[in-house]
């Protein structure tokens, strides 16, 4: 498959998943303290975070880089490329993607809660809104 195309298809589910997300993070913000909610907005970090990486390696390889073959990898390349300021708190986000596919307690659901609040949704946000200008530039 042709690169530009992939990165573009990958950019269309990050485009699905980041909507979904937003949608989420509101609802979550009228009812903070609903369980169902917080699940959600849980699960809609997981997905979005995975979407979000596998979209940044694509448009990465596209644009010629190498050495992006796991999300610690991507997430170092597209630091030193510039298409992403906070490359610790993308490592966070991978640390805190893991935690919740593994464990599940009251503890780190919360923590994870607090990170998506206060971190993620602004990481995938810049995220979002630097790979869209490309996408326009590129078309």
């Amino acid at each position: 498959m042709d690169s530009n195309l992939r990165w573009v298809q990958r950019f269309q589910n990050f485009d699905d998943a980041y909507q979904t997300f937003s949608r989420v993070f509101e609802r979550y913000q009228t009812t903070p303290n609903d369980e169902v909610t917080q699940i959600a907005l849980i699960q809609a970090f997981e997905f979005t975070f995975e979407i979000a990486w596998k979209t940044m390696k694509d448009y990465l390889e596209y644009e010629g880089y190498s050495g992006v073959g796991n999300s610690k990898q991507t997430v170092r390349v597209a630091f030193q490329a510039g298409l992403i300021a906070n490359a610790e708190g993308w490592m966070a986000a991978i640390a805190r993607r893991n935690m919740t596919s593994h464990v599940y307690n009251a503890v780190v659901l919360q923590e994870t809660i607090d990170f998506i609040r206060d971190e993620f949704r602004l990481l995938v946000q810049a995220l979002y809104s630097k790979l869209s200008v490309e996408l326009n530039a590129k078309q």
